[in-house]
């Protein structure tokens, strides 16, 4: 007997109850509208949201049949910064309009070697780690904006 993939058509940004499954999604998959994903326990089911949205971790798709599927940030290869002058690293990091993962004492953001020279010139200590990755959202709205409309 074959079972009927599921499909889930909504999204929420938070949930209230306890979610039937977990999955697991790096940075960059957690940006879609239409893919077949599977849980983490190996349960397939077909994403086909209305648009294009950036899934945070904590968020739920919501199957046809009411259950919630939570959204979990998944680790992955990164760049840790840190160095006497974070507030001056962010800046530039920010004008380069690199994602990036703000902390108190450090900054995260994605391989990349022109970001990465570019910090080291400007005195930062850089350490690659692997860790989940959830960046700051846009000024206008959660998530990841893709323009100055409001």
């Amino acid at each position: 007997m074959t079972t009927a993939i599921k499909t889930a058509r909504i999204y929420h940004d938070h949930h209230h109850s306890q979610a039937h499954a977990q999955v697991s999604l790096d940075y960059d998959g957690r940006f879609l509208r239409r893919k077949m994903l599977a849980t983490d326990d190996g349960e397939a089911f077909l994403v086909d949201l209305a648009q294009t949205k950036s899934l945070d971790h904590g968020g739920v798709l919501v199957l046809e049949d009411g259950r919630a599927v939570e959204i979990v940030a998944a680790p992955e290869d990164l760049l840790e910064v840190t160095g006497d002058n974070l507030l001056r690293l962010a800046w530039h990091i920010g004008n380069r309009h690199t994602p990036c993962q703000i902390e108190a004492n450090r900054l995260l953001i994605q391989h990349d070697h022109v970001i990465r020279d570019m910090l080291v010139k400007l005195g930062a200590d850089i350490r690659e780690t692997v860790e989940p990755f959830t960046p700051e959202g846009g000024a206008y709205g959660h998530g990841r904006t893709h323009g100055h409309a409001h």
